[in-house]
């Protein structure tokens, strides 16, 4: 049995790849819930929430967005700027852009933080 933890997502899309553990909490599920609506299509997340001992984690000095409230989408071209529109429009604060190399390694990375870890104010948008 799948088990929804949000109106659009299942626990599955967004829980930790390394311990399978899920902490993005409500307020950032709603938010996520409030992006897809206004998107009107699915969002396929190839990473949600990573736990600090997680190898992308764990390579930093800090735990970082995702280890608090972040995903990225897999979507590319035309879809790619729909969504970062969208996401601008409904207050995500940190939007990073991979859209080169192959059509399946390219995505948005979407968060809700403030200034993280003294890191540039947001909003702000980086590239990969």
């Amino acid at each position: 049995m799948t088990t929804h933890v949000s109106r659009y997502f299942y626990l599955t899309e967004l829980a930790c790849s390394h311990c399978g553990k899920m902490e993005l909490g409500e307020p950032f599920l709603a938010e996520l819930d409030r992006l897809r609506e206004a998107f009107d299509g699915p969002l396929v997340v190839s990473s949600g929430y990573r736990c600090a001992q997680h190898p992308e984690e764990a390579k930093k000095a800090a735990p970082g967005a995702h280890n608090r409230a972040a995903i990225d989408a897999c979507v590319y071209g035309a879809t790619a700027y729909r969504l970062l529109g969208i996401a601008q429009l409904l207050g995500w604060t940190g939007i990073g852009v991979r859209q080169k190399g192959p059509l399946s390694s390219r995505y948005l990375h979407l968060d809700r933080e403030e200034s993280p870890r003294g890191e540039a104010p947001r909003p702000t948008v980086w590239s990969y």
